[in-house]
């Protein structure tokens, strides 16, 4: 028997954010190998009765963290078995996560795969919060960072992100927040140019909060709470007040943490 692999965006959060390719394979999956930002409450609703799922998530800020030598050998595992396994990722599939190693592995041992893409966190913040990323006027392009070295960053990028007319989207970068906004204002960030922090975007609990560099408080930027936290600067962050549609409530818990009780009988 031959199975195959199926890596996948399951999308930023809400449950109606998935392809309907990827949403196929969740419903015929033998095995489904899931990360932590992917919604409880699609598995919960659309895998087969009898798949198995198995929790392989990651949060390093909070110790929750699965190798990925045992994802790897997961995938492995579960196909030579002749099982269908997919492996579903938040977000978009190829976007800031460890896919590469998954392909390299599946190359190795000669399985069968393919790689469904998926609705970008940064997609799915952006038009939630009301921010088109390349607004005409505003930017003329986006770029897709992470702050996870911040301490190998040279001043000259710094610099380069001060002064850009690209709209910038920081992924993984919520407990880097107070650095960003210091290191933008240092490098000389033009005052018309916001920063907004978007944290669970596109689920229940989204909340978005948005400052301007002309009178921006540093050390009164939120605190990183939430997964996922993306952070959005340029100017187009100054359109969010007049075109966020989305309802937030006043006060949030964390979305993804119910993980464990929909996915309990199968750890």
């Amino acid at each position: 028997m031959e199975g195959k692999v199926i890596l996948a965006g399951a999308g930023p959060g809400d449950p109606e954010l998935i392809t309907l390719k990827a949403l196929k394979y969740l419903q015929n999956a033998d095995v489904i190998l899931t990360d932590r930002l992917v919604s409880p409450d699609l598995i919960a609703a659309h895998a087969k009765f009898n798949a198995e799922i198995v929790y392989v998530g990651k949060q390093c800020s909070r110790g929750i963290h699965t190798p990925q030598k045992k994802i790897n050998t997961l995938m492995v595992e579960y196909a030579r078995q002749g099982k269908l396994v997919l492996r579903l990722k938040g977000g978009d599939a190829n976007i800031f996560s460890n896919i590469l190693d998954e392909l390299q592995i599946l190359i190795q041992f000669n399985i069968r795969y393919e790689i469904i893409p998926g609705i970008s966190a940064a997609l799915g913040a952006s038009a939630y919060s009301g921010i088109p990323l390349t607004a005409r006027g505003y930017a003329q392009a986006v770029r897709f960072v992470t702050l996870c070295k911040a301490e190998e960053i040279k001043a000259s990028l710094w610099y380069d992100w001060a002064q850009t007319d690209d709209t910038l989207v920081f992924y993984m970068s919520g407990q880097k927040l107070q650095t960003l906004a210091h290191s933008l204002l240092a490098h000389g960030i033009d005052s018309q140019k916001g920063i907004a922090v978007i944290q669970q975007a596109t689920t229940s609990e989204q909340q978005t909060k948005v400052y301007s560099f002309a009178d921006i408080n540093v050390p009164g930027l939120p605190d990183f709470e939430f997964v996922p936290t993306l952070i959005i600067v340029g100017k187009v962050v100054q359109l969010h007040d007049s075109f966020a549609w989305y309802a937030e409530q006043a006060n949030t818990a964390s979305y993804f943490d119910n993980h464990n009780q929909v996915l309990s009988h199968a750890i």
